[in-house]
């Protein structure tokens, strides 16, 4: 089917339903861990939007401060302040909720995979009926072409494996490469390097005839994880989702910035440079990239899920990365104290450190 054809029919599809909950008493509680991050808090304020109750884990309240102000003043929204590692904390978090939303994040201080499991176990004797965990694959469990897994994403893996066999009502969404992994800031895989001349250069290891799966994920994510919500799981139980909006080749990414931009930005590939300290364990995720997904080309996503169709039917409002890099990466850049930005004007949403975005997918 051409893009044409898929446009048109999603034209001629029925719009997603995220209409607000009228009543009250009918608002379901949706819980949200990981509130701090980009998956999160755009869940948060989508649901908040359309009419659910939300209470969002933080792990610090007092250290995400901006965030947590603005997150906290929404209607129906409570944060709550606890360690994911204190079990009886997790069991409370659930607490008359219907709903949840799940992304755990590899801090090297923690076992993800324990998080994860605790979480789903907790989640079930609460009696929520619906599970909505964000996940990512394992290589080397793909039956057409095994390959050496990503080693932050084996372990979402295997908390997936867990969620499937204790039996609770869940739905798998896999999110693509965030829009704002780029930076103009020395970041492995991800530096958009600026030129004396105005221009830009993307210097990474992913290779030119591959497709990279993007995802705009505090203006996308949230809309479309809510319509899984509203779909329920008389649709989505079981199934794994792959939230991207775009699959783009290195160069069509280069030229989609640099329409956004104004500014020439250019593909060139070269091996993965690690030029800043990194946090623990993410060498070995590099090393994984690299190996995996540009050596040998491994798929993004499993092979039998179908991108980017599925996300588009979701929510049909998507920001494509020339949108992003026109009306949102100038603003971030600045805040960050990017210099070839100085004198840009405009509001921008809270950029997270590196720390923080080892939740990113790639």
């Amino acid at each position: 089917m051409s893009s044409d054809d898929a446009l048109s029919n999603y034209e001629s599809a029925s719009r997603p339903n995220l209409s607000p909950v009228n009543s009250q008493s009918q608002k379901k509680l949706l819980i949200v861990v990981n509130s701090s991050g980009r998956q999160g808090s755009s869940v948060i304020r989508v649901a908040s939007a359309v009419g659910y109750r939300v209470r969002g884990q933080m792990r610090n309240v007092r250290k995400n401060a901006s965030l947590s102000a603005e997150l906290s003043s929404l209607k129906d929204v409570e944060l709550v302040e606890g360690s994911l590692e204190d079990l009886a904390f997790v069991e409370r978090l659930f607490e008359g909720a219907e709903l949840a939303f799940i992304n755990t994040t590899p801090y090297g201080w923690t076992d993800e995979v324990a998080t994860g499991k605790n979480l789903a176990d907790a989640a079930k004797r609460a009696g929520v009926k619906f599970y909505v965990y964000s996940g990512l694959t394992d290589h080397s469990k793909h039956s057409d072409r095994p390959l050496a897994p990503l080693p932050l994403w084996k372990t979402k893996f295997e908390v997936e494996e867990h969620i499937r066999a204790i039996g609770i009502p869940a739905a798998f969404p896999y999110v693509g490469c965030y829009h704002n992994n780029f930076s103009s800031r020395p970041y492995p895989l991800w530096q958009l390097t600026p030129i004396p001349d105005g221009s830009f250069e993307w210097r990474t290891p992913f290779p030119a005839d591959v497709g990279i799966p993007f995802i705009d994920t505090e203006h996308d994510l949230g809309a479309a994880v809510i319509q899984i919500f509203k779909d329920g799981p008389r649709k989505w139980n079981g199934k794994r989702i792959a939230l991207a909006f775009e699959v783009l080749t290195p160069q069509q990414a280069c030229e989609h910035f640099s329409r956004g931009l104004q500014r020439p930005v250019r593909y060139v590939n070269a091996p993965c440079e690690i030029k800043i300290p990194i946090p623990d364990g993410y060498r070995a995720q590099l090393e994984g990239i690299v190996h995996t997904l540009c050596d040998n080309k491994g798929a993004y996503f499993r092979p039998e899920m179908e991108c980017p169709n599925t996300a588009r039917r979701l929510w049909p409002g998507w920001r494509g990365l020339e949108e992003y890099a026109r009306e949102v990466w100038p603003l971030e850049e600045k805040q960050n104290g990017a210099q070839w930005a100085e004198g840009l004007r405009g509001i921008v949403t809270p950029a997270e450190e590196l720390e923080q975005g080892l939740e990113f997918a790639a």
